[in-house]
C-alpha cells in the first residue's frame, strides 16, 4: 500500500481517476520484474501499480549484503530499487495520460526513459527481512519529470528518501 505521502499527491501531479487495466498492469509488471536483468538481481517485486504513484517491496538475501557484520543491506540495493521504483512511477504517470490507447500502445512511449539527476538521503540502517518502496511524481513535463521515493523497513520504519530528475522525451 501507497504511503500516505505518496497516495496524495501534489497539485502538479499527472494523475489521472483511472485506473489501470489489470492486462497493462501485468505488461508493466513484466518490464520492471523480468526484462530489466538488474532489476532481477534486486529482486524487485512491482506490488501496486496506480497512476497516483508505485509500490514496490525487495526480500532481503545474502547478495544484498553491504555489512556481514550488521547484515545490512547495501545501500547501493536501496539507491538502484528507488531510481526503478521512480521509473516506474514515471511509466504509470505517463500511461494514466494515455489510457485511450492500448495496453501494447501505451508501453512503447517509455524507450527514451532516462536518469538526469538521483537524490538519496539514507536516513537508518536496513536491516530487516523486507523492504518496502514507493514513488510518485511530482511533475511530469514534456521532457522531464521529477519524482519523490521511500524506502521503508518491514515494521514502516523510514530508511531512505530519494528525489530524482529523468528525461522523459
Amino acid at each position: 500500500m501507497l504511503s500516505p505521502a505518496i497516495a496524495n499527491p501534489a497539485a502538479t501531479a499527472p494523475v489521472a481517476a483511472a485506473a489501470f487495466e489489470p492486462e497493462f498492469i501485468q505488461l508493466v509488471r513484466d518490464v520492471i520484474e523480468q526484462h530489466v536483468p538488474f532489476n532481477r538481481v534486486l529482486g524487485l517485486e512491482a506490488t501496486e501499480i496506480t497512476p497516483a504513484g508505485v509500490a514496490g517491496r525487495i526480500a532481503m538475501r545474502p547478495e544484498l549484503v553491504g555489512s556481514v557484520a550488521h547484515q545490512r543491506l547495501h545501500g547501493g540495493v536501496i539507491s538502484a530499487a528507488l531510481d526503478s521504483m521512480a521509473g516506474l512511477a514515471i511509466m504509470a504517470a505517463i500511461a494514466a495520460r494515455h489510457l485511450d490507447e492500448p495496453p501494447a500502445r501505451r508501453l512503447q512511449r517509455f524507450g527514451r526513459l532516462g536518469t538526469i539527476d538521483l537524490r538519496v538521503d539514507y536516513l537508518r540502517q536496513g536491516i530487516g527481512t523486507e523492504f518496502r518502496l514507493t514513488a510518485r511524481v511530482l511533475r511530469l513535463g514534456s521532457r522531464v519529470a521529477s519524482t519523490q521515493m521511500e524506502c521503508l523497513g518491514a515494521e514502516g520504519e523510514l530508511i531512505a528518501t530519494g528525489a530524482a530528475a529523468y528525461i522523459v522525451s
